[in-house]
């Protein structure tokens, strides 16, 4: 439940027209954990609780999406459709104007770190749960690990914060899962785990592996049960393997309540290689896996 813990903040909002579709009002990305000089991060309060406790959501769960993973692998990117999709809820033409750009969560191309920090989107969606219960979704974007500016302590604090906080931790990979991103989320989970007061139990909730640009869908095939195909592979324990690779998969199936896996295809070239893409569906039709 969102309770008042500090200052009330003012509710962010923005006029305008957002993909085609004609809306009073709409949130923004807010940064709520914001770095700092010497390696630092820092939670801002005010700007949490303008989140939290906006009337219509104040007593309700929150359930928290996060995508967390290396720098420059598009998790912003991913973000902005999934705010398409909540934004209409749920609508089959939910992509929206295909000459539309792709806005929420600021993204660029390149080779640069571009997102720091931590960003939650200011509005909540009201999603009535399969108990007919209302939930509040939350959607938050987290500073890319491994830049050439962050230590390993910056990337596992980042990664560890997101995790603790999300209902569904995505972890977004690309091209495959492989054992150094094994043994990073141990890592970073181990981290989390360590600030916890109980181990009683599993200490996280839901993880998700997203894998992008996924190049052999002849062995999974793309989606949910592909995904999950290749996620047992990877995750299996057998005699045969070193104690060390026995301990990381050990480790990863104890801090996590629910694990599933989801394989992605190349989105084209279009948005892997022009540096002026703004997200626009309609310049990407010849070579674009996103439209159906």
């Amino acid at each position: 439940m969102a309770e008042d813990c500090g200052p009330r903040s003012k509710r962010f909002e923005v006029s305008g027209n957002i993909n085609g579709m004609s809306r009073l009002t709409r949130g923004e990305p807010i940064p709520i954990v914001v770095t700092g000089d010497q390696h630092t991060f820092a939670l801002d309060e005010e700007a949490l609780s303008g989140i939290l406790l906006q009337e219509h959501i104040r007593n309700k769960k929150v359930v928290i999406v996060s995508v967390a993973g290396a720098f420059r692998k598009g998790k912003s990117f991913l973000l902005d459709f999934c705010l398409r999709y909540m934004e209409r809820k749920g609508a089959t033409d939910w992509l929206g104007d295909e000459n539309s750009k792709l806005d929420g969560f600021p993204w660029k191309g390149g080779s640069e770190r571009y997102t720091t920090g931590i960003l939650m989107w200011s509005e909540a969606f009201l999603v009535d749960t399969p108990s007919g219960e209302k939930v509040a979704v939350l959607l938050m974007d987290t500073q890319g690990a491994f830049d050439s500016q962050s230590t390993v302590k910056d990337c596992a604090t980042v990664f560890a914060l997101s995790t603790m906080t999300s209902s569904v931790q995505v972890f977004n990979l690309s091209q495959n899962i492989q054992e150094d991103d094994l043994q990073h989320l141990q890592l970073f989970t181990e981290y989390g785990r360590l600030a916890l007061e109980s181990n009683d139990s599993k200490p996280f909730q839901t993880l998700q592996f997203l894998v992008r640009d996924w190049c052999y869908p002849y062995e999974a095939g793309y989606g949910l049960e592909g995904g999950n195909k290749i996620l047992d592979r990877r995750l299996q324990v057998s005699d045969k393997q070193h104690p060390e690779l026995q301990q990381v998969r050990q480790h990863i199936n104890s801090c996590f309540s629910k694990i599933s896996c989801f394989l992605m295809p190349h989105p084209g070239l279009m948005v892997a290689t022009n540096p002026h893409f703004d997200g626009r569906l309609s310049g990407n039709k010849k070579n674009s896996c996103l439209l159906p």
